[in-house]
């Protein structure tokens, strides 16, 4: 066989025996790439997103965009010949697994917590929408959650009100835990409840629950040893004036918050806060109306702009990175409040975007 001939054939089954083992050999790496991006003042699936009942509405027009990233599954390992083809690929990402499962986090566990921020953006976008219109939303601390094993398990439960702890008023979610950490662990704490049920019928009715108890819980020791714990997490409720229910299957996370609370201030607003134009963005947002940041920044300004955004509502911790690698034609506008994305709406309906707060490199 003539040396030439050899050497290609030598080569040419080291190239194959190459891309065999970059198939069998399994990376612990994970990808992301740019997901659906849905309007919210639209429809998905045949019906509208927000649904409104008990107020007056106003038509829209333009887009309120809120984006997402498609990420693969938890049981998903990626082969090197993927993960090479990733870390090449223009608009895909490739992260190490654990960033998107930390702990070992399974795909069900991070669907349900992801499941369960969305559910609390939602309610987040609906209060800080309302605080927006002077809309008065009436709001209590609850028990959001009772770990199991804890102290606090078979004495309080998951929707009971918190009133006060040892006789302190509460007011927000974080005096609870300020209270309880006042305590060493081994003492004793009285939580003063509305119990759940009572509650849940107050609100039904739509009177106030009067029926207090009196539970008294015995503290433990934190996992770090540094502080006194009863093992609940607080959070809180809210009474709406009327209905607003946000429509949406197969989306998780918290990062939609801030495009859901334009899109209901646009709809019980007279006057059209897009003005007609394509308006994208992400940000998660709490009651008071401030925006947070969120992950998988490039991925979602990509998917925007394929659907024809041209301004990409952008949170503030967001900015820089997201500004490295802008699409073309895209608009990167930065906000770290609900105020702030209310202005630049403005600016953008008026077509006075020299006055736009625009993202940049560090």
């Amino acid at each position: 066989m003539p040396r030439r001939t050899a050497t290609m054939l030598a080569s040419t089954l080291l190239l194959i025996a190459l891309l065999c083992a970059g198939v069998f050999i399994k990376t612990p790496y994970s990808e992301m790439s740019p997901g659906p991006t849905v309007n919210t003042l639209g429809e998905h699936d045949g019906e509208p997103v927000l649904q409104i009942s008990g107020r007056k509405t106003y038509p829209t027009t333009g887009h309120l965009n809120m984006t997402t990233v498609r990420v693969t599954s938890a049981d998903f390992r990626m082969n090197l010949v993927e993960a090479v083809y990733g870390w090449l690929a223009h608009d895909n990402i490739v992260v190490p697994h654990e960033t998107l499962y930390p702990d070992g986090k399974t795909e069900q566990q991070s669907n349900q917590e992801n499941a369960e921020e969305f559910s609390q953006s939602q309610e987040s976008a609906k209060v800080a929408a309302l605080e927006q219109l002077d809309v008065p939303v009436k709001s209590w601390v609850i028990v959001s959650t009772v770990v199991k094993g804890s102290p606090a398990q078979g004495r309080l439960h998951a929707g009971d009100v918190i009133k006060s702890v040892d006789g302190e008023p509460v007011k927000q979610p974080s005096d609870v835990a300020d209270l309880v950490t006042k305590h060493k662990p081994g003492e004793k704490v009285v939580f003063t409840v509305v119990p759940a049920k009572d509650a849940a019928e107050a609100e039904k009715t739509g009177k106030e629950a009067t029926r207090t108890e009196d539970v008294t819980v015995t503290t433990a020791e934190s996992e770090d040893g540094e502080r006194a714990i009863v093992g609940i997490q607080a959070g809180t409720d809210h009474t709406f004036p009327f209905t607003i229910d946000i429509k949406l299957a197969d989306v998780g996370g918290p990062s939609a918050g801030l495009m859901f609370a334009l899109g209901i201030v646009d709809k019980l607003t007279p006057e059209n806060i897009t003005g007609g134009k394509f308006v994208a963005g992400t940000g998660t947002i709490d009651d008071e109306g401030k925006v947070g940041p969120i992950g998988g920044i490039e991925m979602k300004t990509v998917g925007a702009r394929e659907k024809g955004a041209e301004y990409f509502l952008t949170p503030k911790d967001n900015c820089a990175s997201a500004a490295e690698d802008v699409p073309d034609g895209l608009t990167l506008v930065r906000v770290d409040t609900m105020d702030d994305a209310m202005s630049s709406m403005k600016s953008i309906r008026e077509g006075r975007t020299d006055r736009l707060p625009v993202c940049a490199k560090k």
